[in-house]
């Protein structure tokens, strides 16, 4: 086999990998989506707008990586920068959410948010754009 060979062979896997990938992920949104209706119908008061918050912004990392894995296809294999800036975004927003009980780590995050707005700026200006 021939380095060319080698290379479409490991692409097929890749592409095929990234499609089971893509539909587990299309599962859990939907399961997340009858967790979101499950809280915003059966949660008491005290709870549910943690629970409905942090629901979201996992809803939203789940649909941020089936957009990526939809943009690697159309891009032609390709996965942007900028998509995985958006996720580690939203992520440590979670994290925020989730996890706010000790406001040096709360500050930190809110740094490290900061410091992913900076690159997605440098990732979109026209140096680095390859779209």
């Amino acid at each position: 086999m021939t380095g060319i060979q080698v290379a479409r062979v490991l692409q097929w896997v890749l592409n095929a990998g990234l499609v089971v990938l893509a539909i587990i992920l299309a599962i859990f949104l939907g399961k997340e989506t009858l967790h979101l209706a499950e809280v915003l119908l059966y949660s008491n008061e005290s709870t549910s707008s943690y629970l409905l918050i942090e629901g979201i912004v996992i809803y939203f990392l789940y649909f941020e990586f089936i957009a990526l894995i939809v943009k690697y296809f159309q891009t032609g294999y390709h996965f942007p920068l900028r998509y995985f800036v958006y996720i580690g975004i939203t992520a440590i927003i979670r994290l925020i959410i989730v996890d706010h009980k000790n406001p040096l780590d709360t500050l930190c995050y809110s740094a490290a948010i900061l410091i992913l707005v900076f690159t997605l700026w440098l990732a979109n200006s026209q140096r680095l754009k390859r779209e």
